[in-house]
């Protein structure tokens, strides 16, 4: 089996200390005692922690919207799925750590005009890829036709990273089972507005 580079060591150290206890909280020392690699090796990878939150947020978004590209799965189902994932991901953690994008966004996307910049492509990115889905359900008749994906999408995203907070607050998935039940019930199947 091949050895992980200690560059790959040091992104993936940084995500979890990232995602566990914040920008602000995770320090270079902290990142390389994690990744198990000397704090000298960091800046042989990383002109700065700046550039390697960007990494990270690279690193976290990748794999993360394949469950909504084409496939067998009916569309709305992938999409419904795609969601599920995250919220058991999040139950999992003991509602400790919401979606690492929003964490950023609302962190120090003040701070640092390259991370705000990031975290508002990668939610770009993610919106486009919700919408592709929308588009895509109306198409097979699942989707209410009087509803704009890329505004419809753009509109779940928000929710959903409010939900993330709530739910994170509340210890609770009473959130997610508002979100679940208005998303995929009157908001894209209920019937079409007059």
């Amino acid at each position: 089996m091949a050895r992980r580079s200690m560059r790959n060591q040091i992104v993936e150290a940084a995500l979890e200390q990232f995602h566990a206890h914040g920008y602000n909280a995770a320090g270079v020392k902290t990142i390389t005692d994690a990744a198990g690699v000397p704090k000298g090796s960091f800046y042989n990878h990383f002109h700065s922690k700046e550039a390697l939150a960007v990494e990270a947020l690279r690193y976290y978004g990748e794999g993360r919207l394949d469950d909504l590209a084409g496939g067998e799965t009916e569309p709305l189902a992938r999409l419904r799925a795609h969601f599920e994932a995250l919220r058991d991901e999040t139950v999992r953690l003991d509602y400790t750590r919401g979606c690492l994008i929003g964490n950023f966004g609302a962190e120090i996307a003040d701070h640092s005009e390259v991370i705000r910049e990031n975290v508002r492509q990668r939610f770009e990115g993610w919106a486009d890829a919700i919408a592709a889905t929308l588009e895509e359900a109306q198409r097979a008749g699942a989707v209410r036709a009087d509803l704009d994906p890329p505004t419809v999408a753009r509109f779940l995203l928000n929710t959903w990273e409010g939900t993330l907070v709530r739910a994170r607050v509340d210890r609770s998935s009473d959130a997610f089972d508002a979100f679940f039940t208005t998303a995929f019930g009157p908001l894209l199947t209920g019937p079409a507005a007059v």
